[in-house]
């Protein structure tokens, strides 16, 4: 999901977790990471935004609850 939010464009993964899976932002390990920064730059590539920071966030989704991790990891 792409938003666009205070200025700010974010680049959000969505995970669903139970119980034993990975937290945080342990759940988006290396090679996802490296995917999304690729789908990230070829999304760029096609629009024109007008922000002024990038982050790349992950939202956890439990049965109860959705964390938030803004700022989830750099660029590799």
């Amino acid at each position: 999901m792409v938003v666009i939010k205070s200025g700010r464009l974010r680049f959000v993964e969505v995970k669903a977790r139970g119980p034993g899976d990975p937290v945080g932002v342990e759940a988006v390990g290396s090679a996802k990471r490296r995917k999304l920064t690729g789908a990230a730059r070829a999304w760029l590539l096609v629009h024109e935004v007008d922000a002024e920071e990038m982050a790349f966030t992950v939202a956890l989704v439990e049965p109860q609850t959705i964390t938030w991790y803004d700022d989830a990891f750099d660029v590799e």
